[in-house]
């Protein structure tokens, strides 16, 4: 029988193997995340848009975006002082550096790092511990999100060449995650897992294959440098049985997401969780952001209409993405995105993961980790 084990990251460790997945704007706060950490696994909070509710957001969301790093750590280490508790923050975002830097400021203890290669996150880690003149008790752990193993051995080699460190974790997202996916369309086709995007589509023998390459070149890695790399996978993983697979390919730790949304502690709407519920499996449907990439939601009037063409008026531009034109977009991911997080789920995009249309009933934290780590009866 498979033993699950604590995740041991470094000098840090996760009782419960399991990271619950960063998901923004406002579905992962403190709630959340703090909610998670107290229960034993790794809560991690949303660095997208975070200070979407502060009154000057629309005028300074630099600023307010920074206030609310420091302030949803803080209220999440009031939850579980003892906890685990980080950040996950996107590559593709602009001002990436700050966001980074924040996250260390506000004593993160792991920032996850994907949507795009963090080649760069090392060093704006190390720009924080300049910048606050002091050591702190415990670095920071460093897990970037990987794909592929070439991916892996990018990051590796990169972080290797240029900062002489390797990463302290590294996370396997798969085809059957959630919001945006590090994969194009034809990638998710070689794996079964394009728009007719269901479970029973999947080809997990394929990306099995994928996961232990992963492992491989993290091995090397850690051996170079003389410290254990712990891999954990994420994406279309929701029950015990998912959990058991996954370390059975040589996984230390899994990452989930959606079985975290229809949470009592979840950050998110009402309305946004009961579409979850709501919705079938013909919902789950991968649509296209406005800058291209690839993402997983439930398709609901929103996506019907900019699916139609119906762009609806953009107001402003908060600055979020990089590669963002505020004159070509569709629309505005983060109005999309505002809207899924306050309820107003008609005019909202409705980021999920693949098992989204599996989800029955609001759950509490506690329960959903004891299910995966099989421990409810």
């Amino acid at each position: 029988m498979t033993e699950l084990k604590p995740l041991v990251i470094g000098d840090l460790v996760v009782e419960k193997p399991v990271i619950q997945g960063g998901m923004g704007v406002g579905i992962s706060l403190h709630r959340l995340a703090g909610a998670v950490a107290k229960a034993g696994g790794a809560g991690i909070i949303s660095s997208a848009q975070i200070g979407f509710r502060e009154p000057d957001f629309q005028k300074n969301v630099v600023e307010a975006n920074l206030r609310a790093i420091g302030r949803e750590m803080k209220l999440a280490r009031e939850i579980a002082p003892e906890g685990v508790i980080g950040f996950n923050i996107m590559v593709a975002t602009r001002r990436y550096d700050l966001w980074v830097k924040e996250a260390v400021k506000s004593g993160a203890d792991i920032i996850i790092s994907g949507a795009g290669l963090p080649v760069t996150l090392p060093e704006h880690v190390e720009a924080a511990y300049h910048e606050m003149e002091r050591e702190p008790k415990r670095r920071v752990k460093l897990a970037p999100i990987v794909s592929s193993a070439k991916s892996a051995m990018v990051i590796c080699k990169m972080w290797d060449r240029k900062f002489h460190v390797a990463p302290d974790l590294v996370v396997v997202e798969g085809p059957l995650a959630g919001g945006h996916l590090g994969f194009s369309r034809e990638q998710l086709s070689e794996y079964g897992a394009d728009t007719t995007d269901v479970p029973a589509t999947y080809d997990r023998e394929t990306f099995d294959k994928e996961v232990r390459g992963i492992i491989q070149v993290v091995k090397e890695y850690g051996a170079k440098y003389r410290c254990h790399i712990p891999v954990v996978t994420a994406g279309g993983i929701y029950t015990h049985e998912d959990v058991l697979h996954q370390f059975g390919l040589g996984a230390e730790g899994v990452q989930v997401g959606t079985r975290f949304v229809t949470t009592e502690e979840c950050d998110a709407s009402q309305a946004y969780k009961e579409a979850y519920i709501k919705a079938s499996k013909e919902d789950i449907v991968v649509t296209k952001s406005p800058v291209g990439m690839p993402g997983r939601a439930i398709l609901n009037p929103f996506l019907s209409r900019i699916k139609n063409g119906n762009r609806p008026s953009i107001k402003a531009c908060y600055q979020c993405l990089e590669k963002c034109d505020i004159k070509t977009i569709p629309y505005c991911i983060t109005t999309a995105l505002v809207n899924a997080a306050i309820g107003d789920v008609d005019n909202a995009l409705l980021f999920c993961g693949s098992n989204a249309f599996r989800t029955k009933k609001i759950e509490t934290v506690d329960n959903v980790i004891k299910e995966l780590m099989g421990e409810l009866v």
